[in-house]
């Protein structure tokens, strides 16, 4: 079974800190070993042109990002004013026709928008002295039309120059070997269809040829060599679109060749669509649980009320199929992404937002907070039906001039107003729950890592989980409801033989308490308990 993540764990002792999430009291905690130097990383989600502008055009830009490092990560895994995310996800920053550049005209250019390959460098350095991984967005099953590979491939194509070496770059058939369910567009003049199913502006490259396996495989290790961490694989069923088989073999190929060249590469795939076909990729890389994701998935629906058990039950079979698939693979969790409606906007309430928070990043592997979470930024595709409405402009509240993407049109009256300036100040705000929910995560290594096992408190929304980890086993429990609730937990399913006998932390809209066996937490409260 192919290894996807980095195992030996370097154990840097942090000093001792103090709770200051909700609920929490007064309570001091030994210091905990730092178990950044994994890939059990809680990663921040960026859409370049949108997050942070450095030069005053409008448009995001890498020195955008390097100069809100510290809202991301300012180096004190204990801070209550900065996320604490251990890794960023940048979107396509490569030189490209479209603002969302997912349609790559030089992969070995970055966009002139979004600066230079100086500008890279140097927030890779800032990534590697605050320990954060940086992976780069790549689609590399199509190109933009206007990439000097395709323009090489279609004047071939029309001139029928089969010496010439793009003849076969890109996935094409005759009409008569056209075939149902994918999309084609003719090269006028010969009959030839070009493969194009996300535009006919993006052709599809045909991974057949071992000239074009080996350009991207090159592309990659370019990257690698500067000091990139991973990647974020754009579309990976599309490689042969429609046949799963093919598509996961071209994937094990192309991460055992990464692997050789950088063991600890972070990389993980989006496989938009069921368990079943998503499972079938963790063979070769980690792969978003989108079953978990958006306004009516899980976690989403747990927040909401509905039986806890039923996400609980999820979790532990999820993370079962997951780690029968690849013994080193992990939950990749999230709320939305880039091509979603923002989550914010699907909850009656705050605490809504704050208690699925707490269900995914309380949750174990590696979510991905999509940037603007955390301060319950609004956004959706709407009738203009334009993703560009997902993708708004960051809400600094200072005097960053960063503008919403050509082709929103999102009102404003929609959109919230507190910003990241005003949250700031606000210990009760939304973004400042998220730092202390970080916090939290941090010190408790075993949510991240631990095998979960659900647990049945015999009530609809108070339910959670017994974690192992390291020959250890902790309680992580919550109550998604709005009213307190004690359950005695002797008589739990799936907890015979534990003693659990220490509340060790609690963060939501409550507190929490322990006495004997009897359990009382407050409305939309998580609650983690240790063991004698």
């Amino acid at each position: 079974m192919r290894r996807i993540l980095k195992t030996g764990l370097t154990l840097i002792m942090m000093v001792s800190v103090i709770l200051c999430g909700c609920g929490a009291g007064e309570k001091e905690f030994a210091a905990q070993p730092d178990m950044t130097d994994d890939n059990y990383r809680t990663f921040y989600q960026i859409f370049v042109g949108s997050f942070s502008d450095s030069n005053g055009d409008g448009i995001g830009d890498l020195r955008g990002v390097i100069n809100r490092f510290d809202y991301i990560n300012d180096g004190n895994m204990n801070s209550t004013t900065s996320l604490g995310a251990q890794g960023i996800w940048l979107s396509p920053i490569f030189t490209s026709p479209s603002y969302h550049k997912y349609d790559a005209k030089d992969y070995y250019q970055i966009d002139w928008r979004f600066g230079t390959e100086e500008d890279l460098k140097a927030l890779i350095q800032l990534c590697d002295e605050r320990n954060v991984k940086l992976i780069l967005d790549m689609a590399i099953n199509h190109t933009s039309n206007a990439h000097k590979w395709f323009e090489e491939f279609k004047n071939a194509r029309i001139n029928g120059d089969t010496e010439n070496p793009y003849y076969d770059f890109y996935s094409c058939v005759t009409t008569a070997e056209k075939v149902g369910g994918v999309t084609y567009q003719k090269i006028a003049g010969v009959d030839c269809w070009y493969e194009c199913n996300f535009s006919t502006e993006m052709p599809e490259l045909n991974f057949d040829n071992p000239e074009v396996r080996q350009a991207m495989l090159d592309v990659a290790k370019y990257y690698l060599d500067m000091g990139i961490d991973g990647f974020r694989f754009d579309a990976v069923k599309y490689i042969y679109y429609g046949d799963t088989p093919r598509s996961v073999e071209f994937w094990e190929w192309y991460m055992d060749e990464l692997l050789a060249y950088k063991p600890d590469i972070y990389c993980v795939g989006e496989c938009w669509s069921g368990e079943t076909e998503i499972l079938e990729y963790y063979t070769a890389m980690n792969c978003f649980n989108f079953a978990a994701s958006q306004a009516e998935g899980m976690i989403a629906s747990a927040a909401k009320g509905q039986n806890i058990y039923k996400y609980t039950t999820y979790i532990e079979s999820f993370q079962k199929k997951v780690l029968e698939k690849n013994p080193d693979g992990m939950v990749m969790s999230f709320l939305s992404n880039h091509d979603m409606d923002r989550i914010a906007g699907s909850f009656a309430t705050e605490s809504m937002m704050r208690m699925a928070a707490n269900l995914y990043l309380l949750a174990p592997g590696s979510p991905v907070i999509y940037y603007g979470e955390e301060i319950g930024m609004r956004g959706s595709r709407g009738a203009e039906n334009t993703d560009a409405n997902r993708r708004l402009a960051m809400l600094w509240g200072d005097d960053d001039l960063i503008k919403n993407p050509v082709g929103s049109t999102y009102a404003d009256s929609k959109q919230i107003t507190a910003t990241v300036a005003d949250q700031r100040e606000d210990e009760n705000s939304l973004l400042s729950y998220y730092c202390r929910l970080l916090s939290v995560r941090h010190r408790n290594p075993a949510i991240a890592r631990g095998t979960y096992h659900a647990v049945d408190c015999g009530e609809k929304t108070l339910g959670g989980f017994t974690i192992e980890y390291e020959g250890e086993t902790i309680g992580l429990f919550h109550n998604t409801s709005t009213e307190e609730i004690s359950v005695d937990l002797s008589g739990g399913t799936g907890l015979s033989g534990y003693n659990f006998t220490e509340v060790l932390e609690s963060i939501g809209a409550g507190t929490a308490k322990l006495d004997g066996t009897v359990l009382t937490v407050g409305a939309q409260t998580s609650v983690i308990l240790s063991q004698e």
